[in-house]
Parts: C-alpha cells; structure tokens; sequence
C-alpha cells in the first residue's frame, strides 16, 4: 500500500509507522488506517490509547482517516466455510480461503477463524481473530472523547451516504 502511495504521490512523503512506540507531536497533515485495522482495536483502552497517539501526531487542521466495517450490515453473516474465495499467494499459486465465525457473537466483537489451503503452505494454515464493530454512534463518542471530530463520513468508497445497509463507516476527523 505504502509503495502505491509513493508511486502515486511523490512529492508527498508518506512513513509508514506505529502511533503506540514512537510519540510524535503534531507532524502530521494526515494520518490513515487502512485494511480495516481500527478494528483489532478490540478493548475501549485500545480504542483509546490509539486515538490518543493520532490526535498527538495532527497538526493542527490536519485529518485522521480510516474504515471499519458496518456493523448494521452484519457481514460477519457471510463469513461461512461454504463461501470459499480463491486468492493469489505470494508465489503466484492459488489459495483457497474460508471463514467461519465463532458463535454466538457477543456483543459488537466478532471471533473467527480464517483458512488458508494451498500456495505456500504444505499444510492448511488456520489464523483466528477478534474484530471489534462499532457502530456510528461509538465511533463517534470515542473519536470526541480524545479531542477528535467527525467532519465526513461515508457508506462506501464511492462517498455514498452511511446507512444501515452500507459495508463500510469511512470516517474523515479533524482535532476539535
């Protein structure tokens, strides 16, 4: 991703870096999180803790950009071994993956296991994980609560509007 960027926008200089080892002190124009990641922010100290650290690393007027899932859109629902997708690995061969979700959910985090069969493996590789889903109204309480606020938010990435029907949260905050 970071590669792309550069490629993308050279006179930009992008670093790719962790918020929680190093403290950085309003350097930022823009600070993102992408792939989903805000959501292995499983415990509200978690949440916190890297909330803090990006409101830290803004400048002032700068922006923090992310995504999570909808939780309204229950996507943990279609994550069933009987939906197998192919993937290409690193080699070049195919990979088959399928999920399956711990049940029964508790609350708004998700726990399931993802496998991997097939490219590099000479055996199935099996991750299990815990995602948390907040939903618009968390987001925005926990955002508020270290010093940041929502100014856009979107559906999809195509800047739809947010609705209970809608894959993502794209969330675009300023320090308030």
């Amino acid at each position: 991703m970071l590669v792309l960027a550069r490629r993308n926008a050279p006179r930009v200089e992008w670093l790719l870096g962790d918020l929680l080892t190093r403290e950085w002190r309003g350097e930022f124009e823009l600070v993102v999180m992408t792939e989903h990641a805000f959501q292995v922010l499983v415990s509200d100290e978690e949440v916190r803790l890297a909330l803090r650290a990006v409101r830290a690393a803004l400048a002032d007027g700068g922006r923090f950009v992310f995504e999570t899932r909808n939780p309204a859109a229950r996507p943990w629902e279609r994550w069933t071994p009987e939906r197998v997708y192919e993937i290409t690995g690193p080699d070049g061969a195919p990979v088959l993956v399928w999920h399956e979700v711990d049940q029964p959910v508790l609350g708004d985090r998700v726990t399931f296991t993802e496998t991997f069969e097939g490219g590099p493996w000479r055996r199935t590789a099996i991750s299990r994980t815990t995602l948390r889903f907040l939903d618009t109204g968390d987001l925005s309480r926990f955002l508020s609560e270290e010093g940041l606020r929502i100014v856009e938010q979107y559906g999809d990435w195509g800047r739809g509007p947010c609705t209970p029907a809608s894959p993502e949260i794209i969330v675009v905050a300023r320090p308030a």
